[in-house]
């Protein structure tokens, strides 16, 4: 900036005005590759006030040839040497007047760096009494030896901390708060609170008589395909069902191979669907059977074509129940926001897979409690027909507390 203001002085002379200033290469990324440069604006026919008192604006000359000193900019009294003012030549006195505009941008400059210097430190200090105010308020404040243990316990088991933090104020509000000396009792209280906030639906139930078709959706990876392959299996096998297959998941590479791998080892009649009337056609010739399973394509939740095109292959099935598949591996977040994007389709259920392959389970918890789809079932294998059971409360609570 001081090679800019310079710059100004030699090409306009003393007597210009700063109009505007800016630095170009805003950014530390753009700062590194092209280095600082700035862009100054000054004028010799527009006389304005300076933004700074000790920019070139401020530098024009009185009618007796002395710098005109900027408002609010204490200048000291002048010394003997200064006296001989009067007897220097123009270019002397705009030579003065130069050094005095040098001395007083690296003052404004130093001010400018102590207020950043103040700033920055005054949000440090912020954020450390925030930080301090939170530790403070936490629940684990003055509380018990059983409720302390309970509380680090839920946080180990990855439970969202804001829950785990919920659950043990419950329990110090409650009237027979006293009895929570025993670690076991408060576990088994927070397992009834959890049990209390699940919701499942049950096993999928078929009618003699009447053809019940069941979809399955979700993101790609999930396992729709394996868990449609452990439902038929069970209904087929154990249940003496008469199941059937729908595929129209045309996209993924062998998608189509593995179901009729696994139709053909339980003895299944499979139909492979690619447009909304080869769907309606499909579900009318296995109109007979008792159970009809339908895997679809993986989705991504992000993609609104697909949902869109998804949701239009569904309303020509017109499905009876509409499972959501979603991996126990992906992150609370992730697994709320998928939810929200395929209840666009018209989910009733969800089925919760790959429990076998997450360190913990209470991220699940954030997941049960804010969706309002219940759970049908769960998942922790690859093992056909096994490795897949019905979402029960009691024991869902226990094992996604891994208590």
């Amino acid at each position: 900036m001081r090679d800019a203001l310079e710059l100004v002085r030699r090409e306009l002379g003393p007597e210009a005005s700063v109009l505007h200033t800016r630095e170009v290469n805003a950014g530390p990324l753009r700062r590194l590759v092209f280095g600082r440069r700035y862009e100054v604006a000054a004028s010799v026919a527009v006389q304005v006030p300076s933004k700074f008192s000790g920019d070139i604006g401020d530098l024009s000359l009185d009618h007796a040839g002395r710098p005109r000193v900027p408002q609010g900019l204490h200048v000291p009294p002048p010394s003997p040497a200064q006296d001989a003012w009067e007897g220097t030549t123009g270019e002397d006195r705009a030579e003065s007047a130069r050094g005095l505009a040098d001395m007083d941008y690296r003052t404004r400059y130093r001010e400018d760096f102590r207020r950043q210097v103040a700033g920055q430190l005054g949000e440090l200090q912020a954020m450390v009494e925030k930080l301090c105010e939170q530790a403070s308020s936490a629940p684990t404040h003055d509380l018990p030896e059983a409720l302390f243990r309970t509380f680090t316990d839920l946080i180990d088991a990855e439970v969202d901390e804001s829950i785990a933090r919920e659950w043990i104020e419950r329990l110090r509000r409650e009237e027979n708060a006293s009895v929570w000396g025993d670690a076991a009792v408060a576990k088994a209280r927070i397992i009834e609170l959890l049990e209390d906030d699940i919701r499942v639906s049950g096993p999928i139930r078929t009618e003699a008589g009447k053809c019940k078709l069941v979809a399955l959706v979700g993101p790609t990876g999930v396992g729709k395909t394996t868990t449609i392959a452990k439902l038929a299996a069970n209904y087929r096998l154990r249940e003496r069902r008469r199941v059937g297959l729908i595929t129209v998941d045309t996209y993924r590479v062998a998608a189509v191979e593995q179901l009729r791998t696994y139709a053909d080892i339980i003895d299944l009649p499979m139909e492979v669907v690619a447009t909304p009337r080869e769907m309606r056609e499909a579900v009318a010739r296995m109109s007979h059977l008792d159970l009809v399973l339908m895997d679809t394509a993986g989705r991504s939740p992000r993609d609104e074509v697909k949902i869109q095109e998804l949701k239009s292959m569904l309303s020509e099935a017109e499905p009876d129940e509409v499972h959501l598949v979603l991996s126990s591996a992906a992150g609370a977040n992730s697994l709320l926001g998928t939810a929200e994007k395929f209840a666009e389709v018209g989910t009733t259920a969800m089925v919760l897979t790959k429990l076998d392959e997450t360190h913990g389970l209470g991220h699940l918890v954030s997941l049960v409690r804010g969706c309002r789809l219940p759970v049908s079932y769960l998942t922790d294998g690859q093992n056909v027909p096994d490795d897949i059971q019905v979402a029960q409360r009691g024991t869902m609570a226990e094992r996604l507390l891994g208590m």
